[in-house]
């Protein structure tokens, strides 16, 4: 498990906020027009390097901006 530093995912980053808002990976796939394999892919850094409209559709998900996301 990665500790809060610069090495921190944007999957890591997705996984906190979604666990603080208390919502599923199936939920915020569902929020977020994704297919759930591709979410939770994301989350365990298979994918480090989503595409900006996949960030762009998890941050709409999750209600956020893209660059709250991205910081």
């Amino acid at each position: 498990m990665k500790s809060q530093n610069n090495n921190e995912t944007i999957g890591d980053k997705i996984k906190q906020l979604r666990n603080k808002q208390g919502i599923t990976q199936d939920e915020l796939a569902r929020k977020s027009d994704l297919p759930y394999t591709t979410l939770t892919k994301i989350e365990t850094n298979v994918i480090t390097k989503p595409s900006i409209q996949t960030v762009s559709k998890i941050a709409q998900g999750l209600g956020i901006t893209i660059d709250s996301l991205m910081k």
